[in-house]
């Protein structure tokens, strides 16, 4: 079903008009739970909005936070400054295709748009950022970012067990944006080739196994052995950097 009304997703669908109604309506609902039901704070707003609307042309922007409940995205767009509503300035999302394309009418919504809940650390991050990040054609600047606040609004353990029908109102939002981070990939492919070479376990028989098939992005070809060190990089880097801003987040709080 993920791969049906493929043509609900091009830019002039009938005249765009489809796409832009529904990011009206997302994003006002988000405007509403975010700013008008309850209360919310953003540090740094100024480099996502700088990266959002100035960046180089053809430059991707990666956005990567953490998910603490159903409703984060689009919830965590919501807040006052950022154009939610404007379909020009869209954001795209990964969404599993059991969920969001099971039937026609979800397939075709969400080809036009678009749980832990617990306060602990940053977990490890699996590797599908990186490898987004290392088979782009333009390495995209990377943006971290940290938010609480929506496990209260959202609660996965409501009453009986059970998720709230609708958001949670009073309570207090708090998103954390980090600086970019930019990937010399490259580079990081060079160093990743010749570690896992020199690495015993990495470039062991069980590791190189051939499960992985061969990428050649940025004309390097890789095994299996170094994408898992490339990617394991790339994702520690990522991860180091929103923490960082998890505890700054908990400091600005006591």
């Amino acid at each position: 079903m993920g791969r049906k009304m493929e043509w609900a997703g091009r830019e002039k669908h009938m005249g765009g008009i489809p796409r832009k109604m529904v990011f009206l309506a997302v994003g006002a609902f988000a405007k509403a739970v975010a700013n008008l039901l309850n209360t919310t704070s953003v540090h740094n707003v100024d480099t996502l909005l700088r990266l959002v609307r100035s960046r180089p042309p053809g430059i991707p922007l990666l956005t990567v936070s953490n998910h603490m409940s159903t409703l984060d995205d689009p919830l965590l767009w919501g807040f006052k400054g950022f154009p939610s509503v404007d379909a020009k300035l869209a954001r795209w999302a990964l969404a599993a295709e059991d969920i969001c394309f099971k039937n026609s009418l979800f397939t075709y919504f969400f080809r036009l748009g678009k749980v832990c809940q617990e306060d602990a650390p940053i977990r490890r991050l699996k590797w599908g950022t990186a490898s987004l990040i290392v088979r782009s054609h333009v390495t995209p600047i990377v943006l971290p970012m940290v938010h609480s606040g929506f496990q209260e609004v959202m609660p996965e353990k409501y009453f009986l067990n059970r998720r709230p029908p609708f958001p949670l109102y009073n309570k207090k939002i708090r998103i954390m944006i980090g600086e970019p981070l930019e990937f010399d990939i490259h580079k990081m492919m060079q160093s990743a080739i010749s570690k896992s070479r020199d690495d015993p376990v990495l470039s062991s028989t069980e590791t190189t196994s051939r499960r992985w098939p061969a990428i050649s992005p940025h004309g390097l070809a890789l095994d299996e052995a170094a994408q898992r060190c490339l990617y394991s990089t790339i994702s520690e880097q990522i991860q180091t950097a929103m923490e960082k801003l998890r505890s700054l987040g908990k400091s600005f709080l006591k």
